[in-house]
């Protein structure tokens, strides 16, 4: 539920009126309904959570705070719009940056299999993979420190995949962390393209739909006991997954979240900016 407030009870009305706005056109864009998994989330370390995904699962709750996936939008526009004015030709005469076109990362004849997303950018001069996360300071320095982690590394290759699909020659993959903050502060992270990273990643998902679709779990009705055996990561970014219902005690309605040393572990939000 957003906070609002006014300077009376006329402005405190426009308040609710605008978060209303926001909420509901958030929750309404075409990448909130989007039902198939997109390059963004094949990598997410947490089982459940794809698990819940593959399934189309009953979400916990009906909607969460959209305002970091709103800004995140604006932003991905706004580099898009930037990199689009200066585009340029290549020698050969193709444009040299491909600016948030869609890619196919993995072609299966049944819709269900299709991993497809929009890339932010591939510029053909370098064979780069741009990937763009706009992100709070303090976790721009823990990626600075630690790395992107499983699921955004999975993400750059992924994308790289697709760009090869598409007929490029990608040579490396990037993913550029912007800070929300007072001053710019911008980190890239960035590593040799690796087909067999993407490869990788998608047989992980595979598997955990086969196990989805399993005789043994149609048998169960996938009860609680069921989801208890499919495993939620330490490194599970819990606090905007849909189907997060702290204090849980039965998983067909919601998870609880990671737990560690029998306290809630830190979640993060970074997974709904992609």
């Amino acid at each position: 539920m957003a906070k609002t407030s006014g300077s009376d009870e006329t402005g405190q009305t426009l308040a609710r009126r605008i978060a209303d706005l926001i909420v509901h056109a958030a929750t309404n864009s075409p990448r909130s309904l989007q039902k198939r998994i997109g390059p963004s989330e094949v990598g997410d370390p947490c089982d459940r959570r794809l698990a819940y995904k593959l399934l189309d699962w009953p979400t916990a709750r009906a909607d969460g705070d959209p305002i970091a996936s709103v800004i995140g939008t604006g932003f991905h526009t706004w580099m898009e719009e930037t990199f689009t004015a200066r585009q340029g030709d290549l020698p050969d005469g193709r444009p040299r940056y491909k600016v948030e076109e869609r890619v196919t990362v993995r072609p299966h004849q049944l819709a269900a299999l299709v991993v497809a997303g929009s890339s932010d950018l591939y510029d053909r001069a370098t064979g780069t993979v741009w990937d763009w996360k706009l992100v709070g300071h303090t976790t721009l320095d823990e990626y600075r420190r630690k790395g992107p982690g499983p699921q955004y590394r999975a993400q750059a290759h992924l994308y790289g995949l697709g760009q090869e699909n598409a007929g490029e020659q990608p040579q490396r993959v990037a993913i550029c962390f912007v800070a929300r903050y007072h001053e710019l502060r911008v980190h890239v992270w960035t590593e040799p393209y690796d087909r067999q990273v993407a490869l990788d990643a998608l047989a992980r998902l595979d598997s955990i739909r086969a196990r989805l679709e399993s005789p043994e779990a149609a048998a169960t009705d996938y009860s609680h006991t069921w989801w208890d055996q499919i495993p939620a990561s330490e490194q599970a970014k819990c606090r905007f997954c849909p189907w997060l219902k702290p204090g849980s005690t039965d998983l067909t309605v919601g998870c609880p979240g990671v737990q560690s040393a029998g306290r809630p572990a830190r979640h993060g939000f970074e997974s709904l900016i992609a």
